[in-house]
């Protein structure tokens, strides 16, 4: 148990508003949990959610040590691309995550992979991401390499360190791009500001480079085709936010109120290319967007 003591030194703000922004590793939604099995007091009291703080109120906190999820398999119908007895590529769903994680520990894609290959999986990431390489997020859909083997694992984490591998993403943004092509050069590390979200970061941030190239303009919108040479946490997102050009549905760095979609970005991993880890010889796959991306090109296309 990990006890955190706060002292209040502003009113009027809800408890649970209050912790998650003087504790940005702590979700509100986690607060509200910790409130309702007593872990969190004011003053030495039990507290509520909807409390309020005030000025000198103790907030004490006690913080339960988390207990890292083990995958466990499931039988989840998922879309495999390709395999053999040293890889996997599967098309993704949207709304799926990728691996277990407080928070979501069923219903994984590790999940149905643990059962799909009979726990045959590269153990390299240990028992809660078994052959998991590289990741998508969970609202992103797209083609992903899993390996079955440490040796597989470790010549794609090569590659995938080197740039070595295509990566070719199709996204909806908002606004219309005036180039026709496009680079965007600029270092990606945590938002000063809210540690949960990433940014552009000059200070202390990783390179990242992203390339674009625009498909069709709408009034208003742009669809493009996105070739990462790096790979940082968000970077497609990040980017596009930072040029000015934000996914359509991306609820953390776009508009907060999403005029065609409650389903995630729009953001669709389509192209992934590599040379096979045993026999050296190139493999592409082309998966089309789902279903979502059709429908919003229907709808911005006669505005």
């Amino acid at each position: 148990m990990k006890n955190i003591q706060l002292q209040v030194v502003e009113n009027g703000i809800r408890i649970d508003a209050f912790i998650s922004k003087e504790c940005p590793e702590i979700s509100r939604s986690y607060v509200q949990k910790l409130i309702e099995t007593g872990c969190i007091s004011v003053n030495g009291i039990k507290t509520i959610s909807k409390y309020k703080v005030k000025t000198n109120d103790l907030i004490q906190i006690e913080l339960p040590i988390p207990v890292n999820p083990i995958a466990l398999p499931e039988d989840i119908a998922i879309d495999v691309l390709y395999e053999d007895d040293q890889l996997l590529v599967v098309n993704k769903a949207k709304g799926m995550v990728v691996h277990p994680a407080a928070g979501n520990t069923k219903g994984t894609l590790v999940n149905a992979l643990l059962s799909h290959c009979t726990g045959r999986l590269s153990d390299i990431n240990g028992v809660v991401r078994p052959g998991i390489v590289h990741r998508i997020d969970k609202d992103t859909s797209g083609i992903l390499v899993v390996t079955k083997t440490n040796a597989a694992h470790a010549y794609f984490s090569e590659k995938f360190k080197n740039h070595d591998i295509q990566r070719t993403y199709y996204a909806i943004v908002d606004g219309v791009i005036q180039e026709n092509a496009g680079k965007i050069d600029a270092p990606i590390g945590r938002n000063q500001n809210d540690r949960k979200k990433m940014a552009v970061n000059t200070i202390n941030g990783k390179s990242a480079i992203t390339h674009f190239e625009v498909v069709e303009r709408f009034h208003g919108y742009t669809y493009i085709k996105v070739n990462l040479e790096t790979g940082r946490t968000h970077q497609i997102r990040v980017h596009l936010a930072y040029i000015g050009h934000p996914l359509v549905g991306d609820h953390v760095y776009g508009r907060k109120k999403q005029p065609f979609t409650s389903l995630g970005q729009a953001l669709h991993a389509g192209v992934l290319g590599f040379n096979h880890p045993v026999t050296k010889e190139y493999m592409e796959f082309h998966v089309k967007p789902p279903k979502e991306f059709d429908e919003i090109i229907e709808k911005i296309r006669v505005l």
